[in-house]
């Protein structure tokens, strides 16, 4: 079994970036699980299913161009700002980490996160793109944010 997990504050422009994907994402074989602001309160369902492959998906401030996305390696976590949560992401991973096999922090640059702001078109785009690689299961497409 594998899991995508949407992350992010629909209230926030871009920040929904991770529930829209997580909305618009189907496939046989995952789960998906539309997390919000609050990632942690899924862990018991994570630690049950034990997924083989567990995708985090957020909008993140890396100092790209709005929509640029990248893998999020586990120790530049702590140099992005992830906007929306109660418990840092780091924080999350390092406790659900022996519950799943791999974990994969995507994360997708920002233009605006105002309030009752919609989706940039930059950023949905790049949604949609990474929608397409999950179907295709083709991660590693993705690059890696380098530090």
């Amino acid at each position: 079994m594998k899991v995508l997990m949407g992350i992010g504050n629909d209230l926030r422009g871009d920040d929904a970036i991770g529930i829209y994907i997580a909305k618009n994402f189907k496939k046989e074989g995952w789960k998906v699980i539309i997390a919000g602001q609050v990632p942690e309160d899924f862990t018991g369902e994570i630690k049950r299913i034990k997924p083989d492959l567990l995708i985090l998906v957020d909008a993140a401030l890396m100092g790209l161009q709005p929509g640029e996305f990248r893998v999020v390696p586990t120790d530049l976590i702590p140099n992005v700002a992830f906007s929306t949560h109660g418990m840092p992401l780091s924080f999350f991973i390092n406790y659900i980490g022996e519950s799943a096999q791999k974990i994969i922090l995507i994360g997708i640059e920002p233009k605006n996160l105002e309030f009752g702001e919609e989706l940039s078109p930059e950023v949905k785009e790049a949604g949609d793109k990474i929608i397409e690689i999950l179907k295709k299961e083709e991660i590693e497409e993705i690059k890696i944010l380098k530090g």
